[in-house]
């Protein structure tokens, strides 16, 4: 097959990983850099090109590893293939509703995933009552746009609360108020979903100091094995978000595990390296038994 991975930077680790199992099971990867591609839009011949002019019409499959920054444009090329006929392993749906954390927090619940107690509201004249209505302080203030723990404060009083989020409206940012669980002491759960089943788990510890257990915050990772009910729930989150590889984050908490978020592009450095699974390979191999399904399926209907 010839496998398109749409990204921004080559030389990071998850994607180097990548194109390099992909190349170890036989495959043809390309590395697409998301700025480098552009669209033509036609009922009858749609189109992606990449710079130079050339036309990108011979992928069989295309993996999006999209940025937050760039979710927008990354998520209007993966519609685009797809509309070429080609297979996105996660959809721009899927990936566009996952960056928004209100609203994946309301599918989460909705499909009756446990998450931590969460306020949100528009008007800084409601502070006092959102803060009362997640337990008071401390607690947790969270941009809506941010990522890796990026946007995230922990606020230990309601003075400092109240100061937190009036300082985030201030500057017209859509913010996230939630309950601090403070039992997990710094530590949460990495769940590695692909197609349908966790492949893999990490706890993460937050550095002394830190209530942010993000690899990218400093914090490390280790082996774990997660409960059942823990499996459970990364595999409902993945599910209901229509991701078929996703990053779902558990946190313990005295009222059993708790969803924080489900990222529909996780990165593979912290739980490759901890636990020693090849994950960028299982990747390749959702793909192939996609699409070997998809031609076994096409094969039968036209017999």
């Amino acid at each position: 097959m010839k496998i398109g991975l749409l990204a921004s930077n080559p030389n990071l680790y998850s994607n180097r990983r990548i194109i390099e199992a992909g190349e170890q099971l036989g495959h043809e990867m390309v590395f697409l850099n998301i700025k480098h591609c552009y669209m033509k839009m036609d009922a009858e011949e749609p189109e992606v090109h990449y710079r130079g002019g050339r036309v990108l019409d011979d992928l069989d499959a295309v993996i999006p590893r999209i940025r937050p920054s760039m979710t927008f444009y990354g998520c209007a090329l993966t519609r685009q293939f797809a509309s070429m006929g080609v297979y996105c392993l996660n959809t721009a749906a899927a990936i566009t509703q996952s960056r928004d954390k209100l609203h994946s927090l309301q599918l989460l619940f909705e499909n009756n995933i446990d998450i931590p107690i969460t306020g949100f509201a528009n008007s800084p004249l409601e502070t006092d009552d959102l803060i009362s209505m997640v337990g008071g302080a401390p607690l947790i203030v969270k941009l809506l746009e941010g990522t890796q723990g990026k946007g995230v404060v922990l606020a230990e009083t309601n003075k400092a609360a109240d100061s937190v989020i009036n300082a985030f409206k201030s500057l017209n940012a859509d913010i996230l108020v939630q309950e601090f669980i403070k039992e997990a002491q710094g530590k949460d759960i990495r769940c590695f979903v692909v197609d349908g089943k966790v492949v893999s788990a990490i706890q993460r510890e937050a550095e002394p100091g830190e209530f942010r257990a993000n690899i990218h915050q400093g914090g490390t990772a280790s082996v774990i094995r997660p409960t059942t009910d823990e499996k459970r729930i990364a595999i409902k989150a993945a599910k209901c978000m229509n991701l078929s590889v996703a990053g779902v984050d558990i946190i313990r908490s005295a009222k059993g595990p708790l969803l924080l978020e489900v990222n529909s592009s996780p990165g593979l450095e912290g739980i490759e390296g901890a636990t020693g699974k090849d994950i960028a390979k299982m990747m390749i191999q959702a793909i192939e038994k996609k699409l070997q399904w998809q031609q076994a399926s096409t094969s039968a209907a036209d017999q």
